[in-house]
C-alpha cells in the first residue's frame, strides 16, 4: 500500500515538474514545511511562499534549458505510523543531451490522517550523489 502511495505521490511531482505545473507541484507539499539545498534552508509557511519558491526553480531549470529530468534511482522505509523517509537519485539534463546537475534528496512524507492517508512532502533536503543511500523498499517513478 505505502510502496503504491508513494509512487503516486512522486508520479505526480516528476510529472509536474515537467510540464512546469506550479500548482501541481504545490499540491505534493505539506505547509509549513523546509526545502533545503547545499546553498539556503527555507522555511515555506504558506501558499504563495511555497509557489514563489517553486516558480524560482522553474526558472532556473528553464535556464538551463532542461529537457529531461531522470530519477535514476528511488527508495523509502517507514519511519513511524505517519512518516516516511525516501531517497531519490536525480539527473537533469539539457537540450544537448548533457547531464548538467545530479544530487540525491532526502523526502521527509507525512501520511496525513485521512480516509485515503494522503501522502505529502514536509521537507526536502539536496546533496551531493556520494551521499545517497539505498533504503529499505525500492520504489518506481514513471518515466
Amino acid at each position: 500500500m505505502k510502496t503504491q502511495q508513494i509512487e503516486t505521490l512522486f508520479d505526480n511531482y516528476l510529472s509536474a515538474f515537467r510540464s512546469y505545473d506550479l500548482d501541481a507541484v504545490v499540491a505534493c507539499y505539506h505547509l509549513p514545511c523546509t526545502l533545503h539545498t547545499p546553498d539556503k534552508i527555507v522555511l515555506v509557511n504558506n501558499i504563495d511562499d511555497c509557489r514563489q519558491e517553486l516558480n524560482n526553480i522553474f526558472t532556473q531549470l528553464k535556464q538551463a534549458n532542461t529537457a529531461k529530468i531522470i530519477a535514476q534511482k528511488s527508495s523509502y522505509m517507514s519511519i513511524n505510523d505517519d512518516l516516511l523517509l525516501a531517497c531519490v537519485d536525480w539527473n537533469f539534463i539539457d537540450e544537448q543531451g548533457q547531464v548538467f546537475a545530479d544530487f540525491c534528496a532526502y523526502y521527509h512524507i507525512s501520511i496525513l490522517n485521512s480516509p485515503e492517508q494522503k501522502l505529502a512532502i514536509i521537507n526536502v533536503v539536496s546533496h551531493e550523489l556520494a551521499n545517497s543511500l539505498s533504503l529499505a523498499h525500492e520504489f518506481s517513478i514513471s518515466d
